[in-house]
């Protein structure tokens, strides 16, 4: 994943272990990063989405996909220069210097500790929706307590599982695509064809693109294959092209669930603006009532589930951050030490989840946490893919030595990439501009502090 502490830990375990093992085919990259996707990711925010598009949430979609694949070949351009995990943070200090890799591993921290609170929300979303007698944050704080002792205690049999719960998710998946095309053939659509793309009234790219700043929440972990590239098989060549197909199969399964569940909303966009609590239950009220009881328990189990795995994997990512930037003196030493017992973090996990318990009992408790909180999330992704746009550029542009670069792939591809996650930025909402030029600001100051007390300049911090 992307991170300050990813290449540290890639460079420490080099260092002192030697080179990682090569064990990792294509399809495991592949499966590694649908899994930290998720299959179904839009099912906790389609109603967020529908309201605030206006109805052409398919639509939201495909120009999100578009705009992430922009960052799928920034990917695979830097994977190769730089093989090594670490993603964001090592490419931009490859690319644009250590100052610059600092700032890219800071924002993409922000995603980091909040991401896992954005899934534990679906949890609790989908086990409200299970049991309605129980308020969702209840659910929510209960699946952070949950799988912290999990991941204090150690989970040997993670990778199992997670690819247990990845089957799941897609047999699920494809049984609402079934039953939603029988619903379709059945009763109708509840609304036109060709609505979920051109959105209810007409439709408008600011709203679209005001959607797209939330979407992009869905495709948070595809770049996380990039993190893989010291152990997988085949080279850095083969991660640059799972990158991309995880990308595109993603963003395909996005689309055609989002598609068939805007054709059977029984609530419409206007109607889903108006009354944002219920938002967060929008996909499991319209597989209820187009196709019943019991595909609704079905996907809301599956959504619990998979959301709290992959909330576990997040807060472990984040622990490791934390702990990886502590061990470089980035954050206080406390948190760089290894439980003796366990073999974790304790301390660093144990910070992340009270960052992680924090912030999604408080989205959970609000009508709007969701919205909120999902575009917060993506202000601090976001500014770490244009930070990896720009260390294309520098790298290929004025670093590198030898050839000169292709202008259109390394330098029109991720000017056009960072002017989508620009336009993106500038359409999220002003809590989330807010906080993301606030937690920019923290770490400028961070950084200088830093260069302060090392007596050095940028280029040697």
């Amino acid at each position: 994943m992307p991170g300050m502490g990813g290449a540290t830990v890639g460079e420490r375990a080099h260092d002192d272990t030697g080179a990682l093992r090569r064990t990792l085919s294509f399809r495991d990259l592949v499966v590694y990063g649908l899994l930290f996707i998720a299959p179904m990711a839009p099912v906790g925010i389609f109603g967020t989405l529908q309201a605030t598009s206006h109805g052409a949430i398919t639509a939201v979609y495909v120009v999100a996909t578009v705009a992430m694949a922009f960052t799928a070949y920034s990917y695979a351009q830097m994977v190769r220069v730089v093989p090594k995990a670490g993603s964001v943070y090592a490419y931009a200090r490859v690319g644009l210097g250590r100052g610059a890799g600092f700032v890219a591993g800071w924002m993409a921290m922000l995603d980091y500790l909040l991401i896992p609170a954005v899934a534990y929300l679906f949890s609790g979303i989908a086990l409200h929706a299970l049991v309605p007698q129980v308020h969702q944050w209840v659910w929510t704080a209960v699946a952070v307590v949950v799988t912290t002792l999990l991941n204090l205690w150690g989970v040997r049999t993670a990778a199992v599982v997670g690819f247990a719960v990845l089957a799941l998710e897609i047999a699920v998946l494809v049984v609402f695509v079934v039953a939603a095309v029988w619903a379709l053939a059945a009763h109708g659509a509840q609304r036109g064809w060709a609505v979920p793309l051109t959105g209810e009234g007409g439709f408008s790219l600011d709203a679209v693109l005001a959607a797209v700043s939330v979407a992009v929440l869905s495709y948070l972990g595809f770049d996380a294959i990039a993190s893989f590239a010291e152990e997988a098989s085949g080279g850095s060549r083969r991660v640059a092209r799972a990158v991309v197909t995880c990308l595109v199969v993603a963003g395909v399964l996005f689309a055609v669930q989002t598609y068939l569940a805007a054709l059977l909303a029984p609530m419409s966009a206007a109607e889903l603006a108006a009354r944002p609590g219920e938002q967060g239950a929008a996909f499991y009220t319209t597989v209820d009532s187009a196709v019943g009881g019991w595909l609704h328990d079905l996907v809301a189990v599956s959504k619990a589930i998979g959301a709290a795995f992959a909330a576990l994997a997040g807060q472990a990512a984040a622990g490791r951050l934390l702990f990886a930037m502590a061990r470089d003196r980035r954050l206080p030493g406390a948190m760089a030490k290894v439980d003796a017992g366990s073999g974790v973090p304790r301390r660093a996990l144990l910070g992340a989840a009270l960052v992680t318990l924090v912030a999604a009992v408080w989205a959970a408790a609000r009508d709007d946490g969701l919205d909120r909180l999902s575009s917060i999330v993506n202000v601090g992704a976001l500014s770490a893919f244009a930070l990896l746009h720009a260390s294309v550029i520098g790298w290929f542009r004025f670093r590198r030595q030898g050839a000169p670069p292709s202008v259109l792939r390394h330098v029109v591809v991720p000017l056009l990439g960072l002017a989508v996650v620009v336009a993106v930025v500038v359409e999220a909402s002003p809590t989330a501009q807010i906080v993301g030029g606030v937690w920019l600001l923290v770490g400028l100051v961070v950084l200088a502090v830093q260069y302060a007390r090392a007596g050095a300049g940028p280029s040697d911090a």
